[in-house]
């Protein structure tokens, strides 16, 4: 079976605006992000994905979008983006941006019209209600947000916001806002994106059936119809953290969704890591739909949101939360944690390089948030989501290489004091040291770049009696690849006939040098070790 390019991809999740900043105002830009694209590259990132760079107040991060076709001026202009697109084609990259639909920001000009009067064009672009119904959802932010629902009293009615009050909900069942969607995709698509990170899909799926999501599904079959004509290889990448039986409507037969990040496997990986037991992560993954042939599923560590921990069962919620947020500082909604991966795993290079080496043994398409290949640490001095959002550390300079500026003018305060501080925890430093953590996830990166077998369609566990090992296999009409993570901190040995026999095999990635296995393979604690047939 041939792959697609997403099967095979590297994203690199970037936020322009505490990336790089190029023109000395405090915050990160677009050019900021093309003058970094060879580090991007060398890491052995193939696509960027980026968090939004529209107009927005940016009170939610950007996703707060005031106008979705234009570029923020703090981020740049639509030259930018242009030379952004040409520059990542140079390298062979793409670039994936995001589709903020599900609402908008309260400052957007349909609102604002929206508000002015019923009979306004743009009163049915959002929900409303005169009286609030009583068995609406929750609010996704319960600990900020005591409900669903804000009185406007300009309008004279209650207007829906699923997320915080100043991001109203778009109401997807009219025409007339899925239009104007329509529009939002084209002219991205049309400029050279390589696809969309869609943003809340599962609420666009509920907004678009009017609560029926047997309807609302159809939303997607809309967009992919839309793009594919003229952008064929464009693919739509769903947030969407739903239950595993649900998963196989947002694919239906491939002419939906194209890739789905999973969030049921994100609990699974730290519910594994944190019990050092393997099991919990490989039923969750036997667990999945089987995606068709051109589609696939999305993994990561830690992206720009909380680590939502729901809906494992509560004695495993409680076990992971213990383990890795301890205090309530570091928790958040009352269902996720707030800290960076680093801080998670106690700052250990071993472990932060078993974690992702974990990660490129997933079958799917993984994902690196900027910083984490350098084990940058978070800031719980912030409110909420912001403590993840820290400038990236580039060198012990001023500014942590990130911009000239003075630092009381920063997007985000740089992380200057404590053990993960710029002076400590940097590109520039890591670039020298062999073995850094740098030059750890670069080698993982590059070695899984060249395993074509290696996606979903291809995977077997494989089961040993040390539960501590996830051991996979990858198998294609040329070549087997067997892949070994020990998530414990002690070392193991494994019988090399229960591992599925190893004769012949070629080492192709380990975490130290190790004697060819034998009769015995041997992982150090947090080792990992991938080993190739042809």
């Amino acid at each position: 079976m041939g792959q697609v390019w997403h099967q095979n991809a590297v994203i690199y999740q970037v936020d322009p605006g505490r990336f790089f900043d190029t023109n000395a105002d405090g915050s990160g830009d677009l050019r900021g992000v093309v003058q970094k694209l060879d580090y991007i590259a060398s890491l052995g990132a193939t696509t960027l994905w980026l968090n939004p760079f529209y107009v927005s107040p940016g009170r939610d991060n950007g996703y707060d979008v005031v106008d979705h076709l234009a570029v923020d001026p703090r981020s740049g202009t639509e030259d930018d983006i242009r030379w952004l697109l040409e520059e990542t084609r140079k390298r062979g990259m793409r670039v994936i941006v995001e589709l903020v639909a599900q609402h908008t920001s309260d400052q957007a000009y349909w609102f604002q019209e929206a508000r002015k009067s019923p009979q306004s064009p743009f009163r049915d672009f959002y929900i409303w209600s005169d009286k609030p119904e009583p068995n609406e959802p929750a609010p996704m932010f319960p600990t900020v947000e005591p409900s669903i629902w804000r009185w406007d009293e300009e309008a004279g009615q209650y207007y829906r916001h699923l997320f915080y009050h100043h991001e109203p909900d778009l109401n997807l069942s009219n025409p007339l806002v899925v239009a104007e969607v329509d529009r939002i995709l084209l002219h991205w698509a049309n400029m050279g994106v390589a696809g969309f990170r869609v943003d809340a899909a599962s609420h666009m799926v509920e907004q678009a059936g009017a609560g029926q999501k047997e309807t609302g599904y159809a939303l997607f079959d809309r967009f992919h119809d839309l793009l594919m004509p003229d952008n064929p290889d464009t693919i739509l990448l769903g947030e969407v953290d739903v239950s595993v039986e649900e998963m196989k409507h947002y694919f239906d037969e491939g002419q939906r969704l194209t890739t789905l990040l999973n969030f049921w496997i994100n609990k699974n990986i730290f519910l594994a890591m944190a019990r050092e037991d393997s099991t919990p992560l490989c039923k969750a993954l036997e667990e999945l739909p089987v995606p068709p042939e051109r589609c696939g599923y999305c993994f990561w560590l830690r992206n720009h949101d909380e680590l939502d921990m729901e809906d494992l069962d509560q004695h495993d919620y409680d076990f992971v939360m213990d383990k890795y947020a301890p205090t309530e500082e570091m928790r958040i909604y009352g269902r996720g944690i707030r800290r960076r991966l680093a801080p998670m795993l106690d700052g250990d290079e071993r472990h932060l390089a078993m974690a992702h080496a974990l990660l490129f043994s997933l079958p799917g398409t993984p994902v690196i948030r900027y910083g984490d290949e350098i084990g940058m640490g978070d800031d719980l001095n912030q409110p909420e989501r912001e403590s993840v959002r820290t400038p990236m550390q580039w060198d012990d300079s001023p500014g942590a290489g990130f911009s000239a500026a003075d630092a009381a003018r920063f997007i985000s305060p740089i992380i200057a004091t404590g053990p993960y501080n710029y002076h400590k925890i940097n590109v520039a430093e890591q670039l020298a040291r062999e073995g850094s953590l740098l030059q750890r996830i670069r080698t993982i990166v590059h070695v899984w770049r060249e395993l074509p077998e290696v996606h979903y369609h291809c995977f077997t566990h494989v089961t040993l009696s040390q539960k501590c090992v996830y051991a996979v296999r990858y198998e294609d009409e040329n070549a087997a690849t067997l892949m070994f993570i020990n998530l414990a901190a002690a070392p193991v040995e494994i019988d090399c006939e229960e591992a599925a026999g190893l004769a012949g095999a070629q080492e192709v990635l380990a975490d130290d040098t190790y004697d060819a296995p034998t009769q015995t393979l041997r992982l150090n604690g947090y080792g990992y070790r991938w080993l190739r047939l042809m």
